[in-house]
């Protein structure tokens, strides 16, 4: 991956966030002349700072994606962005409707924007599993930030930005994860608190999380979403193997679905799954590239639609607890607690 990062300028907007930061340290090792860091947490910028003090190509800027015109001066002269920022926790964006949608559907307008005024070549953008038919305010914004990223490789005018997703499941140990609050509970002797024990989401690792994003970037053309084959485990599932890594007894208690969830997440629909391109461990999904012929929507259909099936947490491959147990003890700070690493 060197050749495509070497000597370029990169932007990672919310790089100080757990797969942000994962993606900076990774590219630091392949020569880029600069990586500009945008976030809103001066506290993450300073403690990243301290620890990446040698690294002499970071640079680091306090901003919003929800401010243009700081955008506009971040992209100046870069040639990459990742646009990782965003709204991403449930609750907090059914509650705080509207500064979900300034975060997560302007915010990456203007981050087309920025990108078209500086002639970026390239930006990828990452989204979630949960903007798949969405039944909540965080995955409604994520799809029409999803749109705005397909359609913005059709408007660009002069530019000639290519424009590219990922869509993550469960990313375990991020900061949206379940995993760190069973954790705590547990250290804390409390109960573990989960919603529905038959509920599903897939399981990904940190590293799948950015090897996803590089292929995207290496792999993408301009209105192409990637996703990986993920696996899959229950929520009741994945609270006993925690459970059972830290030889905890606590009790599980199940408290009920909260607003705006799905019983199982899904990474592609139907319409999308007759349309991708099987590229071994992930999927690519192109651009609709069907024009404005609003028959295609309300007089015609598609028999092959119709004999197809979303690809979702319950048809994919289920994770024994035995091959759930060998994903957590990947994680470091798992590793860490349980006293694996010196």
């Amino acid at each position: 991956m060197q050749e495509f990062f070497k000597g370029k300028t990169v932007l990672v907007i919310g790089g100080t966030g757990t797969i942000g930061r994962r993606i900076v340290e990774i590219l630091l090792r392949w020569d880029p002349a600069m990586i500009r860091i945008l976030s809103r947490d001066e506290s993450k910028q300073f403690d990243m700072q301290h620890e990446l003090e040698d690294e002499k190509s970071l640079r680091f800027f306090i901003g919003d994606v929800r401010d243009e015109d700081r955008l506009e001066r971040a992209c100046r002269g870069a040639d990459i962005v990742f646009h990782l920022a965003a709204m991403k926790h449930v609750p907090a964006c059914e509650y705080d409707t509207y500064d979900a949608l300034k975060t997560n559907v302007i915010g990456t307008q203007n981050v087309i924007h920025a990108a078209f005024q500086n002639h970026v070549k390239r930006v990828v953008f990452t989204s979630t599993d949960k903007a798949i038919s969405p039944t909540n305010v965080m995955g409604a914004t994520k799809l029409l930030a999803e749109r705005l990223i397909a359609t913005a490789n059709y408007n660009q005018g002069a530019s000639d930005t290519a424009f590219s997703a990922v869509r993550f499941g469960n990313v375990m140990g991020s900061r949206g994860s379940v995993i760190p609050l069973f954790k705590s509970q547990i250290q804390r002797r409390r109960k573990i608190t989960i919603t529905d024990g038959e509920m599903t989401r897939f399981m990904m690792s940190l590293e799948d999380a950015v090897d996803l994003v590089l292929f995207a970037y290496k792999n993408g053309r301009g209105g192409d979403t990637f996703v990986q084959k993920a696996p899959a485990a229950t929520i009741g599932q994945l609270a006993r193997v925690v459970q059972s890594l830290f030889n905890a007894n606590s009790e599980i208690r199940v408290i009920g679905t909260r607003h705006g969830e799905k019983k199982h997440e899904s990474l592609l629909n139907r319409e999308e799954m007759i349309r991708a391109e099987d590229l071994g461990a992930y999927y690519r999904i192109p651009s609709d590239a069907r024009d404005l012929n609003y028959s295609i929507y309300f007089e015609k259909g598609e028999q092959k639609v119709a004999r197809s099936e979303d690809y979702t947490s319950a048809n994919t491959h289920q994770l024994s607890d035995g091959e759930l147990k060998d994903l957590l003890l990947k994680l470091d700070y798992i590793q860490e607690e349980i006293g694996m690493k010196r």
